[in-house]
């Protein structure tokens, strides 16, 4: 899908996951996510083969835009790595990135949709998101081994 706007006149919104451009990917989050700074293009593959949609947004052939969300396709869903080029934001383009997630056929039919933001709080109201501080809870990440005598996963707990 394509979109034009004023002073952007060749934007492109492209919710493909295939042939995502992961060099373009790392030197934007790099500039412009510091949450996402450090990831690796082995990690940032990972993510965006698990994740649907996943929506780049490009200006001729420069990578501008890109989030990513994952879903049950009905009941809940999360929006991950909402990111705009310095340079466009405030144009319009963030909103329509969300927007442009939020009205995947994996996203339009959920219930709840929810996503996690330092200090963009105001932009997603703006979107219509509410603040929520009931239904979080956070595990960090622990290693898991196979304990093989219950079939189970274990969490191991370093001292």
């Amino acid at each position: 899908m394509k979109a034009v706007y004023p002073d952007h006149h060749h934007i492109l919104f492209n919710d493909s996951r295939t042939n995502i451009d992961l060099n373009q990917l790392q030197a934007l989050f790099q500039l412009a996510a510091f949450w996402a700074k450090d990831r690796s293009q082995e990690d940032l593959k990972i993510a965006i083969s698990n994740s649907e949609p996943v929506v780049t947004v490009w200006d001729y052939e420069q990578m501008i835009g890109f989030a990513r969300a994952t879903s049950d396709g009905i009941y809940r869903a999360n929006i991950w790595d909402v990111v705009i080029h310095p340079d466009y934001q405030g144009s319009g383009l963030g909103r329509k990135l969300v927007q442009t997630v939020l009205s995947h056929p994996k996203m339009c039919r959920v219930e709840r949709v929810y996503l996690m933001t330092t200090y963009q709080q105001k932009f997603y109201e703006r979107i219509g998101f509410e603040y929520n501080s009931s239904t979080t809870m956070v595990l960090n990440n622990q290693l898991l081994e196979i304990n093989p005598q219950k079939s189970e996963l274990t969490t191991i707990f370093s001292s």
